[in-house]
């Protein structure tokens, strides 16, 4: 009886190409079908590093399953098509594979082509019958996906193959603009403000706008399309009625704090609907010092309060930021009482924090005396 062959050596014969070594191996083992510690057969490996003739002879040699599943349910035309290996996708497809199979967290192999700019792919699949419309366990379609990567050409094809792709929303109801805008694909916004009819300052469930995650993750020039050519509106407010501004404070993102107060003329100050807090709370509570250092430049009021009476000191010693707190403190902002009569420095678990204003009471003690 032959000895059964280390399916890591098998694996890595695959990856290198050495279709030779590979046939000399599974005569002496004779078989091929073991599988690798995630269940990844011979055919996903090969059809993962693209070994479009290795590919062919495990499934014409060896009668390999070509709808075999690992542990993730993903098919070897899940493998090929996430890598963008149009000739083993193109095989795949020839020999019958499924095109619209299921892999955990219901991706279709289109889904995945679609995570990368390989447009050829895409056609090959969706000229072999994939479904664009088919949803993953989150609520997205090929198209969304496509709108993350922002590739102009893939969603200009989708839209031509299935016009209606783009009136799709995730399970929390965000957009594919809403996505496009998140992680700045600028020519993908351009391509759904051209040829889709997303509404105005459209809302998730968060009530974020496309502006406001355009603004939040710093794409400043994605946040200038959608006011020049959606008429986005710099001041709509989430669902806990924070403004772009408060958003751009959460994440740091200090230019962007720049362009909407400078450029666009954001009142610096302005709160938040529900909480009344100011962008400065908001960095504060995030302990983005630099943040806060462009606020107060940009002449925001440091000894803001909101509805609790909280400071900007408040929030700081919450969130444990001793940087941040010291900043403040040597920036003049004092102590004070909230709403329940707590200073800030009793919010304060941390040594480091205490630290800061134990210097500050010593550094006012010295500056007295010196008076």
């Amino acid at each position: 009886m032959a000895a059964p062959a280390d399916p890591r050596r098998l694996c890595r014969l695959v990856q290198e190409g050495r279709l030779c070594a590979l046939q000399e191996e599974l005569r002496a083992a004779g078989g091929a079908g073991c599988a690798g510690p995630a269940r990844d057969t011979l055919l996903h490996c090969a059809a993962r590093h693209g070994r479009r003739e290795i590919l062919a002879y495990l499934v014409e040699a060896w009668d390999l399953d070509i709808e075999a599943a690992n542990r993730d349910y993903k098919r070897p035309l899940h493998e090929a098509a996430s890598m963008g290996h149009r000739d083993c996708v193109r095989y795949l497809l020839g020999r019958g594979a499924a095109v619209d199979c299921l892999k955990k967290a219901d991706w279709t192999p289109l889904m995945m082509a679609c995570t990368r700019r390989n447009l050829e792919v895409v056609q090959d699949l969706v000229e072999h019958g994939a479904n664009p419309l088919l949803k993953n366990k989150d609520g997205w379609n090929s198209f969304h996906i496509a709108s993350r990567e922002g590739d102009p050409l893939i969603l200009r094809y989708l839209l031509a193959v299935c016009a209606a792709a783009w009136k799709t929303e995730s399970k929390i109801g965000r957009t594919p603009l809403h996505t496009a805008a998140m992680h700045g694909c600028s020519e993908a916004v351009e391509v759904l403000l051209q040829r889709c009819q997303y509404e105005p300052d459209c809302r998730d469930k968060c009530g974020l706008t496309p502006f406001m995650d355009a603004i939040q993750c710093g794409h400043i020039d994605v946040a200038r399309l959608l006011l020049e050519k959606h008429k986005a509106c710099v001041s709509a407010e989430d669902s806990l009625g924070a403004q772009a501004i408060h958003r751009a404070a959460v994440t740091g993102q200090n230019e962007a704090v720049q362009f909407l107060v400078s450029e666009l003329g954001i009142n610096v100050d302005v709160r938040a609907a529900s909480t009344r807090l100011t962008a400065l709370h908001y960095a504060a509570k995030e302990g983005h010092i630099s943040t806060i250092q462009t606020l107060l430049s940009l002449g925001a009021d440091i000894n803001a309060k909101d509805e609790r009476n909280r400071s900007a000191l408040h929030l700081a010693c919450t969130g444990q930021h001793a940087a941040c707190v010291k900043f403040l403190l040597c920036s003049g902002l004092g102590d004070s009482l909230d709403v329940t009569g707590a200073l800030a420095q009793q919010l304060t678990r941390s040594p480091d924090v205490l630290q800061c204003f134990n210097h500050s009471a010593t550094a006012e003690g010295v500056s007295r005396g010196k008076q």
